[in-house]
């Protein structure tokens, strides 16, 4: 075993793998020592005793490699929190709007490992890491849970052909008799914590998993797995490999999420206000991410008889209700105003049908711009935060 992360707990109900496979260790104790030039950190039955490392900075993990490591440099952009690399091959870099943050770039399990020992204090992985290996540790806090990017789904899968043809849901592969102590189900994945776990609470009492990596998808074919349990986007490697999903077999809906040490939140000087800062920031974008301004104008005898006009739409009511305010002309001599703007916020999916709606009232003129950022008067996460840290 390479670190904890090797080994997973079987329950009692979910049968054991032969040695060639993994090793229970539900009832066993491990002690493995983690140590940096930072740290040095005990690991007890797979949980880490003692207080953070005293260190001035705070210390933010992101993804290395892949698409998810360039879409969190994306976010981090949009929300004006450029990193900065002098060297790209240097792990280690800078947010200069932060100034108390030092960025490292990991693998996205090694983010939730070191969230764990203390290493770092915040990170952003997908939930199916945080899930897999952080194994429901309680120090591990999700703090934003949508960063709208990196879904996809832990899901079983089964060949279309042979003994699965007409298997279409877990409780009907659960329920096929060939599966026994002597012929469990074998299920290829390398997810190994959630994998097992998910068996147990859906009565599978007979199965296996083996470890494997890379493309699960030749694994039934090759005769050496009755299913695969992998991440799964659009479906279509299953579908060009004769695999299919079935009903009441997603483990997991997963995507990029900003995690945090509770302990760091707590006892480290500077964390919980940089986390308030960055996890403003992400609200206010992703919020405004699918909301367009749009302004136009209207005749009207006044505001009031106006906004009247626009709140009989649904679609135009925006976020409290549309700004109106009368738009100033000069006409005989004399300041007049014979038109009112107004302002509203609409969605992307609504945007067509909102513009119909104002030309029927009497809308021109009518102008659309993309949103930055909305601002909450308080953000509703930065609320579901402190309760979880009891402040």
């Amino acid at each position: 075993m390479s670190q904890f992360s090797s080994a997973f707990t079987a329950a009692s109900s979910v049968s054991l793998p032969p040695p060639s496979f993994y090793v229970s260790v539900s009832k066993r104790s491990f002690i493995y020592c983690c140590s940096s030039s930072q740290s040095t950190t005990t690991v007890v039955n797979g949980k880490f005793d003692g207080k953070i490392v005293e260190r001035d900075e705070i210390r933010f993990g992101l993804p290395s490699k892949g698409r998810m490591a360039g879409d969190t440099l994306d976010l981090l952009k949009d929300c004006q929190l450029s990193v900065k690399q002098v060297n790209p091959r240097q792990y280690v870099a800078q947010i200069p709007q932060l100034s108390n943050v030092e960025v490292w770039f990991q693998r996205p399990k090694d983010i939730v490992r070191k969230l764990l020992s203390g290493d770092l204090d915040l990170g952003i992985v997908g939930l199916d890491t945080v899930s897999e290996y952080g194994r429901g540790d309680e120090d591990l806090i999700i703090v934003h849970d949508a960063l709208k990017y990196g879904d996809c789904r832990l899901s079983l899968a089964i060949p279309k052909y042979g003994i699965f043809e007409n298997i279409n849901s877990l409780k009907e592969l659960a329920q096929m008799p060939r599966w026994t102590v002597d012929r469990p189900l074998r299920v290829a994945t390398g997810f190994t914590y959630l994998g097992p776990k998910f068996m147990q609470e859906h009565g599978l009492k007979h199965v296996i998993f083996s470890s494997a990596d890379g493309a699960l998808e030749a694994a039934p074919a090759m005769g050496i797995a009755d299913a695969i349990l992998d991440l799964v986007s659009s479906g279509t490697t299953l579908r060009e490999n004769n695999l299919k999903e079935i009903e009441g077999g997603v483990v997991l809906e997963s995507q990029a999420v900003l995690v945090a040490s509770r302990k760091a939140l707590i006892q480290r000087k500077g964390a919980l206000d940089t986390t308030h800062e960055i996890l403003e920031r992400f609200e206010a974008h992703l919020r405004a991410a699918d909301q367009f301004m749009v302004t136009a104008n209207m005749r009207g005898s006044s505001a009031e008889e106006v906004a009247e006009r626009v709140l009989s739409q649904p679609s135009l009511s925006g976020l409290q209700g549309p700004t109106v305010s009368p738009v100033l002309c000069k006409r005989d001599g004399k300041v007049a105003a014979d038109y009112y703007a107004i302002v509203i916020c609409v969605p992307k999916k609504a945007l067509y049908k909102s513009v119909q709606q104002l030309r029927a009232i009497g809308g021109s003129g009518v102008l659309i711009s993309p949103l930055t950022y909305i601002f909450d008067e308080e953000t509703p996460r930065w609320r579901e935060l402190l309760s979880k840290l009891g402040l």
